[in-house]
């Protein structure tokens, strides 16, 4: 009976460790994928804005200098949106590995 209390006590800690590690696994994840939907949709959009600006051009429609200084701040605000989302999900992941560290001091 006693050695049923010890493996059911080590099965317990093991299971809570591996869903720690899943959990914060998990989240690292979807930051990376969240990270990376964004960049690749920030390329399409610059990739957009380029063909346009090449068929502008073509056409004679404005010269090329204007619309250069129209791109960049939106490339910019796209990096800093990006890293801003970044560091939100590394916050997020922090409170939830204190969540479950205070959840194992509570339960000793």
């Amino acid at each position: 009976m006693l050695q049923a209390f010890f493996v059911g006590r080590a099965l317990a800690a093991a299971v809570s460790e591996r869903a720690e590690h899943l959990m914060s696994d998990g989240l690292s994840k979807l930051g990376k994928f969240d990270a990376e939907q964004r960049e690749y949709f920030r390329q399409f959009t610059e990739e957009v804005m380029a063909r346009a600006e090449q068929e502008r051009v073509a056409a004679g429609a404005e010269s090329v200098s204007d619309s250069t200084s129209v791109t960049s701040p939106s490339s910019v605000s796209g990096t800093e949106d990006l890293q801003a989302t970044i560091d939100n999900l590394r916050a997020e992941i922090a409170q939830v590995r204190a969540s479950i560290q205070q959840y194992r001091q509570d339960k000793k």
